[in-house]
């Protein structure tokens, strides 16, 4: 077998109960870690991903989201319902108008920090 394809394991089974004891304590707790890994499902679509893209440039109603991304305003309304439930983006009425944003700088920088990952090799 490759060797770059070989899963490295422990050769012993000593057990670092200082290490264990340290991030038990760090870990969080279950409902954040439910919320984390909803957060990272709603991640894991390409079409809530072009939104979250075009959002980070500006603002922008459903009917613009669906002539960029060239999809019905439904779905991209359901796409952006998803989106708000696990707050990353928000909307803002003006007038007669919906405007959809990041829910906050720390969504930009989630998108940035994973796209500079894959663009990494």
């Amino acid at each position: 077998m490759n060797k770059q394809n070989s899963i490295a394991k422990c050769e012993t089974t000593v057990i670092h109960d200082d290490v264990i004891d340290r991030v038990k304590e760090e870990m969080p707790a279950a409902e954040q870690m439910y919320d984390l890994s909803e957060l990272f499902k709603s991640l894991g679509d390409q079409t809530r991903l072009k939104i979250l893209f075009a959002l980070s440039k500006n603002r922008m109603c459903v009917c613009d989201i669906a002539a960029l991304l060239d999809m019905s305003q439904s779905a991209i309304s359901h796409q952006l319902r998803v989106l708000r439930n696990v707050r990353l983006v928000k909307f803002q009425k003006e007038g007669k108008v919906v405007y959809y944003t990041l829910d906050d700088d720390h969504v930009n920088e989630i998108f940035k920090q994973g796209l500079n990952h894959v663009r990494h090799r």
